[in-house]
């Protein structure tokens, strides 16, 4: 295939990595551990961690793991927000030869037992505050063993213990729960847990490059999610892969275990997991963020110590933006903004450069390519409103139904091959089958284009498509005009059934301008959008459904206009 996009990759860019050069992702782990012993690893809460309390933790854990008498690969889950216990428990459970299965601390009881189920885990390590959710399934589940986290369990032996004390008692933010104790079953508390294994050995694994190292659930926006088969090659691929790409803008801060990158997506979201990955790789630290909802307490965060990698969703740029303090930061280290998991809009690009002033680089990656996919180059100045370029050792190939590739400045469905791409999804032979060209390309279910230069640009998801009189309408492009309007914090787009036009266009909008009115708006669109992509209806709303990363659930909107 011809990578005519590599004629614009920054200069020091390599055009392939090589993840052949480990045996497996945990010897990746392992080695980063011996080299960075004495380096900080996390800090959450004022509490610091270093990658030699990281190592012997987690070789803690993972050896009471393997004293449960669990099977070689199996599967662990891992229901943990941004704390200290995740990465614990993430190297825990690799380094004793299992697979990870990330869950949303947030999940109903239902979503827990279809994932559960799905991935057949037979352990799980969770905070005490989502307990009460899996009491309610656990006996239709394959668990037989849990590990109970708290709040303060790693951040110190007085203030860990007042903290939890703290979430129990006076916010009582754990609800109640009573969780089965019945022969062959056992709960044990996090710490607990980690005082039993110090005296155990971690046992070596024979794993390889093809060992699964995570099943990473899919967003399940169409049906029930599907579980990614993700290999330590995929994942030591995507690490190489960003650290390839962002070397570049991270060479201003020298040493790169130095860097400061702030942990705000959930970890257990693999946009921010692979970002975490890259930090192990090179001895950087993360800023951990429990509650980046919080956007005061974050911005607190933020004015402690310089930082130097900000990853967020669009939203998340957005409400820090809306928040006062955030334009007193001291914004000179910032080396990356990126950038990922929605579309980024212009508007928001805009204003992030005025107040930051360093650029905010939009990428793309799906659950199935471990985050990386596309990104726009880290030495640019200006926001592109693409995704960029394909990653070294990615091919990116713009399909049409058939499944043939299409010429630059076509539009077609985004496809993409490479070493960090999925194996298939778990236990769904079909689905993988259906998932994949004839030619080893994953369907992605995104629309783009890409030019002459290699740059990708996406124009929707195929079923966020709108039909509007046998014309195709796409709310990406629609929201990105939008956001440009004086007073708009954000919007999103959906169409609606009309006896006219088969659909009309449906605009949400949050506002930061009370004065906004839908005759203002609806003049702004008038001038930038043609007749038939022009909305119908606007409405105002204090604000949008969002996914626990921030993503608008433009289904939920569709949903409720029905």
């Amino acid at each position: 295939m011809d990578r005519f996009w590599l004629n614009s990759y920054p200069e020091d860019v390599p055009h392939d990595v090589y993840p052949d050069r480990y045996h497996s992702l945990t010897e990746l782990l392992d080695e980063s551990f011996r080299k960075h012993a004495d380096q900080p690893f996390s800090v959450c809460m004022d509490r610091w961690m270093s990658y030699r309390e990281l190592d012997e933790l987690s070789a803690a854990l993972g050896a009471w793991l393997q004293g449960r008498g669990l099977e070689p690969g199996a599967r662990v889950a891992i229901m943990l927000p941004n704390l200290p216990q995740f990465a614990v428990s993430m190297a825990a459970v690799l380094r004793a030869g299992y697979t990870c299965v990330n869950v949303n601390p947030l999940y109903t009881a239902r979503e827990l037992e279809h994932q559960l189920k799905d991935s057949g885990a037979t352990a799980i390590v969770l905070l005490e505050n989502f307990a009460h959710t899996l009491e309610e399934v656990i006996a239709q589940t394959p668990v037989r063993h849990v590990v109970l986290a708290s709040l303060g369990d790693l951040l110190g032996p007085w203030r860990g213990r007042w903290l939890s004390f703290a979430v129990r008692h006076l916010a009582k933010m754990v609800p109640a729960f009573r969780l089965p104790l019945g022969e062959g079953h056992s709960v044990t508390p996090f710490n607990a847990a980690l005082a039993q294994g110090r005296g155990m050995s971690l046992r070596a694994q024979g794993q390889s490059l093809d060992s699964v190292a995570f099943l990473q659930y899919t967003g399940g926006t169409t049906g029930l999610s599907k579980g990614a088969v993700l290999t330590h090659r995929n994942i030591v691929a995507a690490i190489l892969q960003a650290e390839a790409w962002f070397s570049p803008a991270l060479k201003r801060v020298g040493d790169p275990r130095k860097v400061n990158s702030i942990a705000a997506l959930p970890l257990y979201h693999i946009f921010a997991l692979t970002l975490c990955l890259l930090a192990i790789r090179q001895g950087s630290h993360l800023s951990l963020i429990p509650n980046p909802r919080d956007i005061g307490k974050f911005v607190e965060v933020l004015k402690k110590r310089p930082f130097h990698m900000l990853p967020a969703v669009n939203t998340l740029f957005n409400a820090l933006l809306q928040h006062p303090q955030f334009r007193t930061l001291d914004f000179s280290s910032l080396c990356v903004s990126q950038a990922g998991g929605m579309a980024a809009s212009e508007g928001t690009a805009r204003q992030w450069r005025q107040v930051t002033g360093c650029p905010m680089v939009e990428g793309w990656g799906m659950s199935e390519t471990c985050a990386i996919g596309t990104n726009n180059p880290v030495t640019q100045a200006t926001f592109s409103g693409t995704i960029g370029l394909p990653l070294p050792g990615i091919e990116i190939a713009i399909k049409d139904e058939a499944g043939q590739d299409l010429p630059p400045g076509s539009a077609g469905e985004i496809c993409i091959r490479g070493s960090n791409v999925m194996q298939g999804y778990y236990r769904q032979p079909e689905e993988t089958r259906k998932a994949f060209t004839h030619d080893g390309f994953l369907r992605t279910g995104d629309i783009g284009v890409m030019d002459a230069r290699g740059h990708t640009r996406i124009v929707d998801r195929k079923k966020d498509m709108i039909i509007v009189s046998g014309f195709n309408v796409f709310p990406n492009e629609l929201e990105n005009e939008i956001s440009l309007c004086p007073g708009v914090v954000e919007c999103a787009a959906v169409g609606v059934a009309d006896e006219k036009q088969g659909e009309a266009i449906k605009v949400y909008v949050v506002r930061s301008d009370p004065l906004l009115t839908e005759e203002t708006l609806a003049r702004f669109c008038h001038e930038r959008l043609t007749g038939y992509k022009r909305p119908k209806y606007y409405e105002f709303r204090d604000e949008l459904p969002k996914s626990n990363v921030g993503k608008i659930l433009r289904r939920e909107l569709r949903t409720a206009t029905r």
